[in-house]
């Protein structure tokens, strides 16, 4: 018989593929490039599985033309780039990354609530073009963090990291999920409405994921309802803000500052965004360091290896489509 062909859609480390070699033909990609929805049906076909990242779109269109295709191993927790339902009637298992980047992001989370709040980067900048030339008493006046309320929208894994970190800085922590957390998995933050999360947090974290639910839960009306010393941070994903309504927002002083790591469109950013002195913007980098990064990519191959060896793979989205 011969052996099944697993497609890898973006390179990753140069070994990232070994440990699937001595079982599997490799279908490795030739550049580093995200492929569009015709660049992956020309790459996937006749394969079995495919290696991706949230880049690459695994639309209903593109999987009904990929009917060899038994598994997507998407290297993210992060999966809204594959219709989940689609790969399910045909299927087809999906696989995701969580956990290994639940530290690294949550990190990431509190340097962009710090850049932002403390004006990291526009003083920066300011410095570096040469205009330091005294000290004053309100020489680039920010937020303070200490002692503030903290609104995070999504308590998740990553959202418990960020409360956990928080409690280091004595603020008060409020939540708003889909449902309350039991007492004692909530590290001591308090379930509120999104309304009184966002009129009563100082500062606000967006570590939800992306879906037709969750389109622009922050737009012009959410960012009015924000008190006007407010840091925004998302390092959820791009749509859950109007980046329109929020380089609105920043430019008109409606919030004091933005820390973003994802948005709308990108890697295209909003001009009106990239104009917004008070904006942070990080190039979707929330989980990259190397240690995290490659635990991403070696748990996308494990979940490969173990629908190989006959098994299910470890972090399995769609359990629906397991023999009952």
């Amino acid at each position: 018989m011969s052996r099944p062909v697993v497609a890898f859609t973006r390179q990753y480390f140069p070994d990232t593929a070994e440990p699937l070699a001595h079982r599997a033909d490799l279908r490795l990609s030739p550049a580093d490039e995200a492929l569009d929805a015709a660049g992956i049906v020309r790459h996937v076909a006749g394969c079995s599985a495919a290696v991706a990242t949230t880049g690459c779109p695994f639309t209903a269109s593109v999987i009904d033309q990929l009917p060899e295709l038994r598994l997507i191993a998407n290297v993210g927790v992060g999966y809204n780039n594959i219709d989940v339902a689609a790969a399910t009637r045909r299927g087809i298992m999906v696989t995701n990354t969580p956990d290994v980047l639940t530290e690294s992001t949550a990190d990431m989370a509190w340097a962009l609530l710090l850049a932002a709040g403390r004006r990291i980067g526009d003083s920066e900048r300011w410095l570096r073009d040469g205009q330091w030339n005294r000290w004053a008493i309100d020489l680039w006046l920010g937020a303070d963090l200490h002692g503030t309320t903290l609104g995070i929208v999504g308590m998740g894994r990553i959202g418990r990291a960020i409360a956990r970190r928080a409690k280091g800085f004595g603020m008060n922590v409020i939540y708003h999920n889909r449902r309350t957390l039991p007492a004692g998995e909530d590290e001591g933050a308090r379930w509120v409405d999104k309304a009184e999360l966002l009129s009563t947090a100082d500062h606000v974290i967006l570590v939800v994921p992306y879906s037709a639910e969750t389109h622009h839960i922050i737009g012009a009306e959410q960012l009015a309802a924000m008190k006007r010393t407010a840091v925004l941070v998302n390092i959820g994903r791009g749509g859950l803000v109007d980046d329109v309504a929020l380089a609105q927002a920043l430019k008109s002083g409606q919030i004091a500052s933005a820390g973003l790591d994802v948005f709308e469109n990108e890697p295209r950013i909003h001009p009106d965004l990239l104009a917004a002195p008070n904006a942070v913007l990080t190039p979707h980098i929330g989980s990259a360091t190397f240690r995290t990064r490659r635990a991403m990519c070696d748990l996308a191959v494990a979940n490969v290896a173990d629908w190989l060896d006959g098994k299910p793979p470890r972090t399995l989205v769609n359990k629906d489509v397991l023999p009952v």
